[in-house]
């Protein structure tokens, strides 16, 4: 299971954290700093999976991270991951980003991180493409509700707007039939 992806930059500044345990504040920004420190004074030229047991409190865990330019993409797993396995979603995680954002960079993993591929620890999909067509779909659904959510006053500016002639009394709709009360009192 993934416990942790922590992405951060080349001065150790988290820009995407996401735990999948609950650890107290505290502890979050102890592995943070821990993990920092672990990988960036590791040669680049060496492995790219490091035991961290002591940093989750257990002897099982690793650390499984990339470089790309000025950003480390670091999970913390179990033992029970492959670490082939995440590195090759570390890859789909950046060439999907990549995708998305068009040319990736720290502000976008700031401010426009709330997709998803991985929920609760587990990997929900690792196909690329099907991957981006859901999040442009969330963009489209969040682009839609955006213009829903200014409706209600549209609706009263065009209500206000109405130049009926007189108030209807009776509102019929198919079979329902709306009586409308004498409002003349309120005007």
């Amino acid at each position: 299971m993934i416990n942790a992806i922590l992405v951060f930059n080349n001065h150790g500044k988290p820009r995407l954290v996401r735990f999948y345990q609950h650890l107290a504040e505290e502890v979050q920004q102890q592995i943070i700093r821990d993990t920092f420190h672990l990988v960036l004074k590791r040669d680049d030229h060496i492995c790219n999976f490091l035991e961290c047991g002591s940093l989750f409190g257990g002897s099982d865990y690793k650390l499984i991270y990339r470089h790309y330019a000025t950003l480390y993409f670091v999970f913390c797993v179990d033992s029970s991951e492959s670490e082939l396995g995440i590195l090759d979603l570390i890859q789909v995680f950046v060439e999907t980003l990549d995708k998305c954002f068009e040319n990736v960079c720290e502000l976008d993993l700031i401010f426009h991180m709330d997709k998803e591929m991985v929920i609760g620890g587990m990997v929900l999909e690792t196909n690329m493409n099907e991957i981006v067509a859901q999040v442009e779909a969330q963009g489209k659904l969040e682009k839609a509700e955006g213009g829903l959510s200014a409706a209600p006053s549209r609706a009263v500016s065009a209500v206000k707007n109405i130049n009926l002639p007189e108030i209807p009394r009776n509102i019929n709709i198919g079979d329902i039939n709306i009586k409308v009360p004498n409002l003349s009192q309120f005007m």
